[in-house]
């Protein structure tokens, strides 16, 4: 029997993946859109469970710790949340529908103060396929705690990116080795 499976799709957000996002990781951002497009395409029309994991921050926030790591992104009311070119539109047509879920998530980690362990459970859900930005902070930080809710990790190597190349060739190296992802 095949396991159930889910596609996480993190932080694919205006002010994390455009050149004139607050916070954007850049041109290797922009070069997985089409990837991540197919992607979450095809979770969708195969009916498989899809979670939009979305960074949202308030400005000057005293208490965030990533106030002073971070210069402002991902702002609560701004377009910089909006998810990132062509994986709006597909989110807006796929949006109402019991297979899609969008959470606000306040930390590196999907699972960081939010219900998605528990809609992940109940749904009998024990494969989680993660795409999105950046692959060694935020994707890196969902995947450890998947890893250590006991979830199987697939990671799409094509559909993920960072600012930081050398943190991206690591991170792909951690996924594999240490917490026995696939690496797609």
């Amino acid at each position: 029997m095949c396991a159930k499976k889910a596609l996480i799709n993190i932080d694919y957000t205006n002010d994390f993946v455009a050149a004139d996002g607050r916070l954007t990781c850049g041109e290797p951002g922009r070069l997985i859109e089409e990837n991540i497009v197919a992607l979450t395409k095809s979770f969708l029309e195969d009916g498989e469970y899809v979670v939009f994991a979305i960074d949202c921050h308030h400005e000057n926030d005293p208490y965030h710790p990533e106030t002073s790591l971070f210069p402002p992104h991902n702002i609560e009311g701004t377009s910089g949340r909006a998810l990132y070119g062509k994986l709006q539109a597909l989110f807006e047509k796929y949006r109402g529908s019991d297979k899609v879920h969008a959470i606000d998530k306040t930390r590196y980690s999907a699972f960081c103060g939010t219900d998605l362990e528990l809609r992940l459970r109940e749904r009998g859900i024990s494969e989680l396929h993660l795409c999105g930005v950046c692959t060694d902070i935020c994707v890196l930080h969902t995947a450890v705690d998947a890893y250590n809710k006991g979830f199987r990790l697939v990671i799409h190597e094509n559909a993920v990116a960072s600012f930081n190349a050398r943190g991206h060739a690591w991170a792909l190296d951690h996924f594999k080795h240490s917490l026995g992802a696939e690496v797609r």
